[in-house]
């Protein structure tokens, strides 16, 4: 398999006005393992050191550290640095993938386990209400008989037309209608918006966590995202799996996405989530490099370093 190899270093350090005395928390910053991308190499820099870190699995097969802290600190830096391979995605010609109606039906009545697995993401979650408004944009992409490859497609570079990046204009916290309305956001607002017009209209979609290599050709612009975790979304067509989409920048992720996990929303594929005791008031600084190594061959996960 032909790849691209990359080096990530995901740095976040939280600064803390008073001392924190215990600290409980859940890092989601392994990239997955995925027929298509080679985790090459995976570690964890802590400062602190931890007094335990523990690994698990989560429901979406996520790998997840779980990693206490003890004794008083007033700055807690996590880095996490990382080696993949990722091949190219496949993919179908949209005019021979099934139609969206079809699909929808599919979900609603078929047993089978993959179906049955996608169905769950037809539900909305705590960051992507189920909502008319939603649908309602969704459907002039949406055209009767329209493949569903073709309308995704569609929907994918309206969202990227009709809405600018603004990286000031929204926080976690903001509510996706007021996203709709406002017209800006980031990738996260981007990802989102797009899954609740798929699962307004029936279609199963999951919300997509990872990186972006922004390194342009020449001649080319450089992709948003840069500098930061990105977020994208991926839809499931059956007889074909899951297709990822990525509304911020109008494409179909390949070779330059690295994925690192995925959920119903950000809320369940966030990078470091946390309980403490003491801290008060933080603040959060987090810097990310992607760096292009080059073309390689690889032809199975070797593992972790």
């Amino acid at each position: 398999m032909r790849t691209q190899i990359f080096d990530i270093t995901h740095t976040t350090t939280y600064h803390y006005e008073s001392p924190v005395t215990v600290a409980h928390h859940l890092l989601r910053l392994a990239p997955r393992r995925l027929p298509r991308q080679l985790r090459l190499a995976h570690a964890l820099d802590l400062q602190p050191t931890a007094a335990s870190l523990n690994r698990h699995t989560d429901y979406f097969g996520n790998e997840v550290g779980f990693v206490i802290f003890e004794g008083a600190h007033r700055q807690l830096r996590v880095t996490a640095r990382s080696r993949v391979a990722v091949g190219a995605a496949f993919i179908p010609d949209a005019a021979e993938t099934p139609t969206w109606e079809s699909v929808r039906g599919l979900c609603r009545t078929d047993l089978s386990a993959p179906v049955l697995a996608a169905s769950e993401f037809t539900f909305g979650s705590p960051l992507v209400p189920l909502d008319t408004p939603f649908a309602d944009y969704a459907r002039d992409s949406f055209r009767a008989g329209r493949a569903i490859l073709d309308a995704v497609l569609d929907l994918t570079a309206r969202i990227h037309r009709d809405f600018e990046f603004d990286a000031t204009a929204t926080t976690v916290a903001t509510p996706l209608a007021r996203v709709l309305q406002q017209r800006r956001g980031v990738c996260q607002d981007f990802a989102h918006l797009e899954i609740a017009c798929l699962r307004s209209l029936g279609l199963p979609a999951r919300y997509v966590s990872g990186y972006l290599e922004t390194v342009p050709p020449p001649g080319q612009p450089k992709l948003l995202g840069a500098d930061a975790s990105h977020a994208w979304v991926s839809f499931f067509c059956p007889g074909l799996g899951w297709i990822d989409v990525d509304p911020t920048n109008n494409l179909l992720p390949s070779m330059q996405h690295i994925t690192l996990g995925w959920g119903r929303d950000y809320g369940d594929v966030g990078p470091i989530r946390g309980v403490l005791v003491g801290g008060d008031e933080h603040t959060l600084s987090v810097a990310v490099d992607v760096v292009a190594l080059g073309e390689g061959e690889a032809a199975a996960d070797p593992g972790d370093s």
